[in-house]
């Protein structure tokens, strides 16, 4: 994808602080980090999101994920990190092309979880034998 900046950073058009690559993923640093060590894990095939890419990919991109995650916590010092993907764009993706965030934590750091809602009288129940049929 010419317009894609993830693809560019794959092909070498534009520089990234990168930490890891093998033939199928790099990861690189977050140039907007949550935290310092904010890692990405892009898959080097240009995919949307996690329904367009294979499971042979997203499997690759799991090891790499563990791996990196290891070393980013190692590095930073932190406490724990918290592992994301956005897919589509009202779930705050901005780049379109599949990406992992492996943002380190730390006690107090200001980054903030959504929080839940409640399922009311027996949502839940038919809300999870919908999802059932559908698998």
């Amino acid at each position: 994808m010419e317009e894609c900046i993830f693809c560019k950073i794959v092909n070498g058009e534009i520089p990234c602080s990168k930490v890891y690559e093998n033939d199928k993923v790099i990861a690189f640093l977050d140039i907007a980090p949550v935290n310092k060590g904010h890692t990405l894990v892009v898959p080097k095939e240009h995919s949307k999101d996690i329904m367009d890419t294979s499971a042979d990919t997203l499997a690759e991109i799991m090891k790499v994920v563990k791996k990196v995650a290891k070393s980013v916590m190692k590095v930073t010092g932190a406490e724990g990190f918290n592992l994301g993907v956005n897919n589509g764009k009202v779930a705050g993706q901005l780049v379109m092309h599949l990406h992992f965030h492996i943002m380190p934590r730390f006690e107090e750091d200001g980054f903030k979880l959504w929080e839940g809602k409640k399922y009311e009288g027996k949502e839940a129940e038919e809300i999870a034998e919908k999802i059932r049929s559908l698998l």
